[in-house]
Formats: structure tokens, sequence, C-alpha cells
């Protein structure tokens, strides 16, 4: 279907055949990239009668040191933890930062980094999981390869597909780890409540699960809702006629709403049923049985995105793959041997 409006960058990329950061490079003599293919992408260029965004370019004189910051949610620990770090960073080289929250939907990230932009941040850093179709990040990369044109640093969190420098948390490790952790107590039927399915996070967690479980005869039972305390809630809820005997869930939000709901019904964790989580958030020790999960260092990440805006431009962009650690506590035990009365 032809698109209506001016052309963008990504039109002259899909026409050219090259990737969207080859025709950025392509446009603007960037390196990396060789004469010819150059050459032929400003041929295309020129016939589909693009013209670089030049109110973007216009910001490289007028650019704030202040950083902005793009999360899902601020009231979320994993959120406020990589928050944390940022500022920790940002303070340490005098410079403030300006928190935007967005939904979990593209456009209401871009309308935040667009709204960022208008008030000329010279970094951004946008936390939270990429998607799976990076077909759904064009226009983020787009306005982010606009902004780095124009001079300004961008760094993301948690996202594969976008054209700058990252910080990967090890999501499929730390899947990898939860399995083999329940499956070496004994379960065979395990429950996840995972966030939604299209999120990066989402489906590496669960890769990894599936990995860790290989071969060992564990059956895996995926649910997915929001990403909340309240999605575990409901997950568990439905899982409860599921017959399982570890419930997982994907971040430790979740974990704790899927021990409320477990509670409600007078089920003990972990003698009748085993919880795990993902992330180690700071109240994850506290509840009652103390969460096992998988420790993801956020506070860490928050600093790293801050250190790579930091770092001198690169034509190639960076990443920083961080670790992961899996913490036992008493959430966590051998299957129950006997059925549970709901």
């Amino acid at each position: 279907m032809k698109r209506e409006g001016a052309p963008r960058l990504i039109d002259v990329a899909e026409a050219a055949g090259v990737s969207l950061a080859s025709a950025s490079r392509a446009m603007t003599g960037g390196s990396g990239i060789s004469p010819e293919v150059a050459a032929h992408v400003r041929v295309i260029a020129k016939q589909l009668g693009y013209e670089p965004n030049m109110h973007a370019r216009g910001l490289a004189g007028g650019l704030v040191p202040t950083i902005g910051l793009v999360v899902h949610e601020i009231g979320d620990p994993y959120f406020s933890d990589i928050a944390s770090g940022v500022i920790r960073s940002a303070t340490l080289e005098n410079r403030s930062v300006q928190i935007a929250q967005a939904d979990r939907t593209p456009d209401s990230e871009l309308a935040q980094v667009k709204s960022l932009l208008r008030q000329r941040v010279g970094s951004i850093i946008i936390a939270g999981s990429g998607y799976a179709d990076s077909d759904r990040e064009q226009g983020m990369s787009e306005a982010l390869l606009d902004f780095t044109l124009a001079g300004g640093r961008a760094a993301v969190i948690g996202r594969h597909h976008l054209p700058v420098d990252a910080v990967l948390p090890d999501n499929h490790g730390a899947g990898v780890s939860v399995g083999r952790h329940l499956a070496g107590l004994g379960h065979r039927r395990i429950g996840v409540v995972a966030g939604p399915l299209d999120l990066n996070t989402v489906a590496d967690r669960i890769a990894g699960l599936r990995e860790g479980t290989d071969g060992t005869g564990v059956e895996l039972t995926v649910i997915s809702r929001a990403f909340t305390r309240e999605g575990g809630i409901e997950g568990a809820r439905e899982l409860l006629d599921r017959d399982v005997t570890a419930i997982v869930g994907l971040n430790d939000a979740m974990a704790i709403g899927i021990l409320s709901e477990l509670r409600q019904h007078g089920i003990r964790v972990p003698e009748e049923m085993s919880v795990v989580g993902f992330d180690d958030i700071a109240v994850a020790a506290d509840v009652a049985p103390a969460l096992t999960t998988a420790r993801i260092p956020m506070f860490d990440m928050g600093q790293h995105a801050v250190s790579l805006i930091l770092r001198p431009a690169s034509d190639e962009a960076r990443t920083i793959e961080t670790t992961h650690e899996l913490i036992v506590r008493g959430s966590s035990g051998p299957p129950r041997t006997a059925p549970i009365a709901i």
C-alpha cells in the first residue's frame, strides 16, 4: 500500500534494500557504509523526494544537558530502581533528569520522546521492553536517528531493535535459571503468568524457561495478563484449575499478586505451591514467604545507560549486557504429593 504524506527515512531504506541505520549513514556521510551503497541510497532518496528532518537538525546548537528518561510506570519498582541508577550517575555528572511516563504502547512512547525533544534535552534514555516485531518500533527508530543526527545522545534499556546504544538484561539466562531450579526440585507441571506476549522481555524469559526445563518432562502452561500485581492475581486464579505445582510470575509484582491470591485460597507456599518471580525488587525479601526470584540489576542498568550516553558518539550501536543471579528464598520447594483443596 502506498504510504500517504512525505516520505520518511524508513521508506528510503526499504526502497534501497538497506537497514535504517545504513540509510542514515548514507544521508549524513557517516562511516561504515561503502561509497557505492551510499550513492545508491541518495539516488533513491532523491527519487522519492525525501527531505531530512531539518527541524531536528536545527536543535543541534540548542540542546541542554538534561537527560530525558522515558519509563512505563515510575511506581513499578523495576522502573523506579532504573530511574534511581540514572539519577545517581547523572548527579555525579552535574546533569538533571526529566522523567516522562508512557503507556506500554509504541504511540505513547513516541509521544513522550517527541515531548522531550521539544524541550531540547541533550540525551534520552528509554527504559522498558521493546517489541518482538521490530516494525512496531519504526517510528521510534526514526525519531532517535534524527535526534542523534542533531547532536543528541540516546540509549535504551531492554530493547533489541532500536539503532542506538543499548543495555540488555540477561532475561533469557534468568529464565533458564528459574526453569532449572523448579525442574531440579521435581516440578513437572509449571504455570507461567506472563505479561503481553509481544514484548521482548516476556518472549526472552519464556524462551529461557523452556530451555531450562527442556528434556525434563516439564509442561509449561503460559497465561498472558497485565504486567502488574493485579495481572498476577488474575493469572493465579486461572491456573488453580490447571493442577500446576509451581507458578512463575514473569516479574516480581506479578509474583506478589500470585502469593496474595494463593493466600486467599488458604494454599500454603511452598508446601502446596511454589512461587518464583523475576527482578528481585526491594520487597521481594520481605513478603511472606520471602520470594525466590531471578535478580536483574536494575539500578546498575540505569547507571550503564548513563555511561553510554556520556561516551563519544559511535557509528555503530554499542551494547552492555548485564548478568543475573538466582536468589533462592522461602517461596520455592519440592512439589506437593497430594491434591490441594480449593
